[in-house]
């Protein structure tokens, strides 16, 4: 797999006891109830585009809206908004080219829009939608590394995808300890973008 990494500008334009209770009255029980109600959570939004011939076979637009809006659920994520777009090797190679001065396709790009990565993690109950940023993936790359790692195409675009979404906040492999760290969380936040299980996982960005 070829390394992964973002990039803090952004494309232009842009195209988730066992005792028994004691007895109360009704009215009381009631009330309890509506002040302890939490507050409604903020709607996330993932924007999906798909390039035209960047289509993934055995995954859907619906199915990648539906991982990347597990993801930030799992990451405790509300009130922001996502944009991936699956892409040929031409167009990622040319965003490379301009945005990273690597004039070859790659596997995924992240480009970040908020500033200050540590935003992201408390952003919970912020009114409106705030774009944190685009993943964009080249499907035929990952193709190719499907078949070598013997996975199927969605997983490959999960994993792809967990770490575009990890590098939203900042996270990055320049070293080995980085890489490490950084496949370990990716790793959980794709397999729980595919499970049933309720799941939390708290990031903290690095700072250095």
């Amino acid at each position: 797999m070829s390394r992964l990494l973002s990039t803090s500008k952004k494309p232009a334009p842009r195209s988730k006891s066992s005792a028994a209770p004691a007895k109360k009255k009704p009215g009381a029980a009631k009330g309890r109830a509506k002040a302890d109600r939490p507050a409604a959570r903020a709607a996330n939004v993932v924007r999906v585009s798909v390039e035209r011939g960047a289509a993934a076979a055995g995954l859907t637009s619906a199915g990648l809206q539906k991982r990347a809006e597990r993801m930030l659920d799992v990451l405790d994520l509300s009130g922001v908004e996502l944009s991936v777009a699956l892409v040929g090797d031409e167009t990622i190679r040319q965003l490379n080219a301009e945005w990273r001065k690597k004039d070859k396709p790659t596997d995924v790009l992240s480009f970040p829009m908020l500033d200050d990565a540590s935003a992201l993690a408390t952003s919970n109950g912020d009114p409106g939608a705030r774009m944190i940023g685009d993943v964009i993936i080249s499907t035929p790359t990952a193709t190719r590394q499907a078949k070598e790692r013997r996975a199927t195409l969605a997983d490959e675009i999960g994993v792809l995808l967990s770490h575009g979404v990890l590098h939203l906040f900042g996270f990055d492999h320049e070293s080995d300890d980085d890489e490490r760290e950084m496949n370990a969380y990716a790793g959980v936040l794709a397999a729980a973008a595919v499970s049933r299980l309720p799941m939390r996982l708290k990031l903290v960005p690095v700072r250095r």
